[in-house]
């Protein structure tokens, strides 16, 4: 079997063209599944069965199933229900981006609330318990105390889920998305040289992971400089 270095050459910036999108699916879906992991894991941690419960099936659900089914069920799903397509929600579901952003949200949401909810459970009681004997009440404790700590804990594992959620951006291809997955899939439809093509975009993809692992350990590590000895 013959190895064309010309093709990958070549292949290489075509690929690129799709980094754009690429990077709108990941900053998108991290920032919305922050955001709705913070609101799932204080419903964990409320205390109250009937927000806990409902919080725990939806990790579950979401942690128990293929991410690529996921975005199967959205895509070609939703838009099947009637009720979504006579309601405002509809554009959002009718085009394949937004269902992308939907499904990735959904899953790194349910990956993320355990994340801090871990990060939460991990902050010494003692640091509690003396936040309480200078009066501070349970919000304040959370706010000043609980939540500086919990991010420093959970952020080693936040920065993997990040780059998870960056190499399961590729998977929205399957829905016609012309990400760099997608446009390698139409180089490899037109050249037929599958080796070369996708180890062209495996290239691309382990260098953005250094980028990202790189990037995020410097922001551990300014985060934990006061720990330092």
């Amino acid at each position: 079997m013959s190895f064309d270095f010309t093709l990958i050459i070549d292949a290489v910036p075509k690929i690129l063209l799709g980094i754009g999108l690429t990077f709108q699916l990941l900053v998108v879906s991290a920032v919305l599944g922050l955001v709705l992991a913070i609101g799932i894991m204080l419903m964990r941690i409320s205390g109250k069965w009937y927000l806990s419960w409902p919080a725990q099936i939806y990790i579950y659900i979401f942690r128990g199933t293929p991410i690529l089914v996921q975005i199967f069920i959205v895509y070609y799903g939703f838009p099947q229900l009637e009720f979504i397509r006579e309601s405002f929600i509809w554009p959002l579901f009718r085009d394949p981006f937004g269902c992308a952003i939907v499904a990735l949200t959904l899953n790194t949401g349910a990956y993320v609330s355990e994340i801090l909810r871990g990060g939460v459970m991990g902050v010494d009681r003692g640091i509690l318990e003396a936040g309480t004997a200078l009066g501070l009440s349970v919000r304040q404790r959370f706010i000043h105390l609980t939540s500086p700590i919990a991010i420093r804990l959970a952020l080693p594992a936040y920065g993997n889920d990040v780059i998870s959620l960056l190499k399961s951006t590729a998977l929205a291809s399957t829905i016609t998305l012309a990400d760099m997955t997608g446009i390698a899939r139409t180089i490899v439809a037109q050249t037929f040289a599958p080796y070369e093509i996708f180890i062209s975009l495996a290239i691309i993809y382990m260098i953005l992971t250094w980028i990202l692992q790189k990037s995020l350990g410097r922001v551990e590590r300014h985060l934990g400089r006061y720990m330092q000895k």
